[in-house]
């Protein structure tokens, strides 16, 4: 009895490796980036090794410690050394982490969930061109499939737009990278809905950059992250436009908690957006889901 008693206590691989999951790992904040007024970047290395590998567009959990934890994405590619994570100051966890120094502790689980299918660049370049629209810090999550894609177009691959709206253009992040992406070939266009005094760009929504901003509708893919409606409206522009809606890829976040697909917050029709997203195809189901509030 007690030998049966003992098996029965015992867990399952797959509850071993879940278990795992929710053990957060201890990182030091070795750079903060202050990006606008309101976001920040922190880079992270473990304290011991290995660094984590992970696929761009997955998103880790991170703990401040003695706050709580939030889902962030990545905003690193996983050929950077460093671990970085861009987040808005937008409640208690999330002021906290802002708040962090060079030097202090987080907690990281993960990397969780789905990605923006980039990595089977490695071998043969894809030869699409690759249509990036990002709104507001939405950039974060695609910065680091930017960068891949950057590197391939590089190799021959093929080219790669970005698309980027901001409230304002003191809102606009990672104008370093924005302008490196340019420098090496990527096509990048700004839009802002305020302009200021200093402003000369283009003024309006992110969509009204789509019709001609020069890339094959017939023969492109797209990835598109920022606010929902934001998603909806670029993505039936793209598909007005001739773009195959297989092709268009979105990142959906709904009060993520767990990580591993056992609270069920981050419900979203038959989908748990921890595990089954947060990069999901627009076509089909989620191209209805989309227009649910989130609750």
């Amino acid at each position: 009895m007690s030998s049966d008693r003992t098996l029965l206590m015992r867990p399952s691989p797959a509850a071993r490796e879940s278990l795992s999951a929710l053990t957060p790992i201890l990182h030091r904040v070795v750079e903060r980036i202050g990006e606008t007024n309101d976001i920040t970047t922190l880079a992270l290395e473990p304290l011991e090794p290995p660094s984590m590998n992970f696929r761009c567009g997955q998103f880790n959990m991170l703990s401040a410690l003695g706050v709580g934890e939030i889902a962030i994405s990545m905003s690193s590619a996983p050929h950077e050394r460093m671990l970085r994570h861009s987040i808005r100051d937008v409640g208690a966890v999330s002021h906290a982490l802002c708040q962090s120094s060079v030097g202090d502790l987080v907690g990281v689980r993960g990397p969780f969930g789905s990605d923006w299918r980039v990595e089977s660049a490695r071998g043969d370049v894809d030869q699409r061109d690759t249509v990036v629209v990002a709104g507001g810090i939405g950039l974060a999550p695609l910065r680091g499939a930017v960068e891949e894609l950057v590197r391939d177009t590089q190799r021959g691959g093929g080219r790669i737009f970005i698309l980027v709206g901001a409230r304002e253009p003191s809102q606009i992040v990672f104008r370093a990278d924005l302008e490196s992406w340019k420098a090496r070939g990527a096509k990048v266009s700004l839009t802002v809905d305020l302009a200021t005094s200093e402003w000369d760009g283009r003024v309006g929504l992110v969509t009204t950059l789509l019709a001609d901003a020069g890339f094959d509708a017939t023969n492109s893919r797209a990835m598109l992250c920022g606010p929902e409606v934001m998603m909806r409206f670029t993505a039936r522009a793209l598909i007005d436009l001739g773009m195959d809606p297989e092709g268009i890829l979105v990142s959906l976040e709904r009060n993520m908690q767990c990580g591993v697909g056992w609270c069920g917050h981050c419900q979203l029709g038959p989908l748990l957006l921890c595990r089954d997203g947060p990069v999901v195809p627009y076509a089909g189901l989620v191209s209805q889901l989309l227009t649910q509030r989130e609750r």
